[in-house]
């Protein structure tokens, strides 16, 4: 009795449920993406649980997007994805390779100077001869190894009337050093030390340099030895500074203070690009305005000074400078003309002829661009060489034929 029923709704919902089965079975052959549309859930369900270290690092910040400020040079579809870049978080590795070549330098030199006159001195000026006295002058400034030998490079102005120098490295030895050359036109010098497995730093390439690159100053400022300071370059090929005679510095905003002088300026892989030598208008409040001489004038100096034991140079004996605009227009020129403002007795330019006030155009047909231009252009040629130097004396045209002797040595 109670069979009967039960059959009848078993068989009722049985074929309810092939009739929903085929219904099913004719919809996927019909659309088979049906069986994919919950996929990239199930993937990013996956990714969420995996540890942090196995978990994909995202690196496209702009996919399939179009530039928001104007048209895009991209033909119509997808545009390149923007990577984003890691940021440096430190510089330790360039520091590791490069601050054990960096020493601190300590000199010693007698200075003199005039004692201070007494009461009745002043009331009888000239009465007695002025007195004077010596007193023990200490400086403290960096260096840089640059080769197994215990060759040092520094400024000039760092050991300049030293009567002794003592150089001390990062792992703690310390020595004497001499002399080995200096070049003041520059304010180059080289030292040696012998100690033995020195540190040696590698020398980079400063014509590759380009304003915002990272650089890093090393040094001993304020007698804190191993000091790092970083910054970018702000500029390169400065001159006309007043600094050295011949200029070409890079500018930097990296910190560098007294003690400083001589030390490493360095790129991001520890290589050298610079001796660090100057700041410029601390007197004034500026700030971030470091200078250093380029690594490739460097290695030239350091190479005359250890073949020849000094930097040789051509020289005829003018003092050539910017005039200014007055001057200039006093004298009939164009504003920022070179002109010869003075000359060295017995030198191959007053034999020439040549005399003050002579506007120098150009040397061997090339156009002279300002007055340390000048003097560089007459510096490469070679002591017993000739040259050609044209100009102006008023409104009358001049050519001469010069014989180049060698630049006296600075003192």
């Amino acid at each position: 009795m109670f069979n009967n029923p039960l059959r009848h709704t078993t068989l009722f919902w049985l074929a309810w449920a092939a009739a929903g089965l085929l219904g099913a079975l004719l919809a996927i052959r019909q659309w088979p993406s049906l069986l994919h549309t919950q996929a990239p859930a199930a993937a990013a369900s996956t990714a969420s649980v995996l540890p942090p270290t196995e978990r994909p690092t995202a690196t496209l910040v702009a996919a399939h997007s179009k530039p928001a400020f104007g048209p895009s040079d991209e033909a119509d579809g997808d545009t390149p994805a923007l990577v984003a870049q890691p940021p440096v978080t430190t510089y330790a590795p360039a520091v590791q390779v490069s601050a054990p070549a960096v020493v601190n330098i300590f000199t010693q030199g007698k200075v003199t100077e005039r004692v201070p006159p007494t009461g009745l001195e002043q009331l009888m000026p000239g009465a007695m001869p002025p007195r004077y006295r010596q007193r023990i002058q200490q400086g403290l400034g960096s260096g840089v190894i640059v080769d197994a030998q215990g060759h040092i490079v520094t400024n000039n102005h760092v050991i300049a009337g030293a009567d002794k120098i003592q150089v001390q490295l990062a792992d703690g030895r310390s020595g004497d050093a001499e002399v080995v050359g200096r070049d003041p036109y520059t304010d180059l010098a080289v030292l040696r030390v012998r100690l033995a497995h020195l540190p040696v730093m590698q020398l980079g390439r400063s014509d590759r340099l380009q304003v915002g690159d990272v650089v890093l100053a090393i040094g001993s400022p304020l007698g804190l030895t191993q000091t790092v300071t970083h910054g970018i370059i702000s500029a390169t090929g400065r001159a006309d500074l007043g600094v050295a005679t011949f200029e070409n510095f890079i500018q930097t905003d990296a910190a560098i203070n007294e003690g400083n002088s001589g030390g490493a300026l360095v790129d991001v892989s520890g290589a050298l690009i610079g001796i660090n030598t100057a700041v410029l208008g601390k007197n004034r409040g500026a700030e971030g305005i470091s200078l250093a001489i380029p690594v490739d004038l460097v290695r030239g100096v350091m190479r005359e000074i250890l073949s020849k034991g000094r930097v040789v140079r051509g020289w005829i004996g003018i003092i050539p400078v910017n005039a200014e605009a007055a001057r200039a227009a006093q004298l009939g020129y164009p504003a920022g003309s070179v002109v010869i403002d003075d000359l060295y007795i017995d030198s191959p330019a007053l034999r020439a002829g040549l005399d003050v006030n002579d506007r120098v155009v150009s040397v061997d047909g090339k156009p002279i661009r300002n007055a340390q231009d000048a003097t560089a252009q007459i510096a490469l040629r070679p002591p017993g060489s000739s040259i050609k130097l044209s100009g102006m004396r008023g409104t009358q045209r001049f050519d001469t034929e010069l014989k180049v002797i060698e630049m006296p040595t600075a003192r």
